[in-house]
């Protein structure tokens, strides 16, 4: 497990949390000013000189760089999975930003959510695998992904609530562990030259795929709370990585006597993931005033946290 990867994996978790911090912080500091399109573009307008909201968007960009960065040195199977800390780092600057001091409940998931992912990576162990995927595997991979994600949002269409915000939650954690897959190819083929990769087709690919997951999320949110949709979008992500770097890159896992330990830090990951998900201060409800944290108000909207 190569440290620089885990740091760069790390610094992408906390620059897209301060990222979804900061917008929100931009946005809360602005009121909506009404419902109409004409409202909602005035509102848009005043938001996006909100020096926080730039702030925000700068992070953004850096966190999809140390991102990159961190697939090209390191593998998907590891890169992933660190990047469920941004619940963590969310909480941590969520806190300050907003001086509120997270409960025990939340601080217990925050401790469950940290250890289960070292848990898990540590055992685990992912190797380093191959730069690029196998020849002539993209195609039948890619179509299998496509399949699943279309196959889970017609499922998420017959239901409605909790139910059908987690299925989107698990169709965007798909897209999201392709675009990454699909990036870690790109970085990989960097050593054939810029010219090289802007004639390929990974790079476009990539950026279409990265478009429709980050649709499908915000559709998830849309859907029902982030309490339903982020421990799908959290474990699938990670778990649909950990199998695209076995399939693509040839990366390997520790298994046998390790499945146990393993199996507990994924079931500690999804237990965290939904008591932060459920704390004030990861989503979104540390603006609303103190009589309305008991029961959001009708114009409350749940943040969309931003992913890389």
């Amino acid at each position: 497990m190569s440290a620089l990867t885990v740091v760069l994996a790390l610094l992408a978790a906390l620059s897209n949390a301060s990222a979804s911090v900061l917008q929100r912080r931009a946005a809360t500091d602005e009121s909506g000013g009404g419902s109409g399109a004409r409202q909602a573009l005035r509102w848009l307008g005043r938001v996006l000189r909100r020096p926080h909201w730039l702030a925000g968007a700068g992070l953004l960009g850096l966190s999809t760089g140390l991102q990159a960065a961190a697939l090209a040195v390191g593998s998907l199977s590891l890169v992933q999975p660190l990047l469920a800390s941004e619940l963590l780092f969310t909480l941590a600057v969520g806190s300050v930003v907003f001086h509120s001091r997270p409960d025990r409940r939340t601080w217990l998931a925050f401790a469950a959510l940290a250890f289960g992912l070292a848990l898990f990576l540590g055992v685990a162990a992912p190797s380093a695998g191959n730069a690029t995927a196998t020849p002539g595997l993209w195609l039948p991979v890619g179509g299998t992904l496509a399949g699943v994600v279309v196959l889970v949002v017609v499922v998420a269409r017959t239901v409605r609530g909790a139910s059908r915000a987690a299925l989107l939650g698990l169709a965007s954690a798909v897209s999201f562990a392709a675009t990454a897959a699909l990036m870690k190819e790109v970085m990989g083929r960097l050593g054939q030259g810029p010219a090289a990769v802007l004639t390929q087709w990974p790079l476009y690919v990539t950026l279409a795929t990265g478009a429709v997951s980050f649709l499908l999320l915000q559709s998830a949110f849309r859907a029902g709370s982030l309490t339903a949709s982020q421990p799908a979008l959290t474990l699938g992500d990670a778990v649909t990585s950990v199998i695209l770097g076995w399939v693509l890159f040839q990366e390997e896992i520790g298994l046998g006597v390790r499945v146990l330990p393993e199996v507990l830090g994924v079931a500690l990951i999804g237990a965290g993931s939904i008591g932060l998900a459920s704390a004030p201060t990861v989503s979104g409800a540390w603006d609303t005033a103190p009589d309305e944290r008991g029961g959001p108000g009708p114009d409350h909207r749940e943040p969309a946290p931003q992913r890389p």
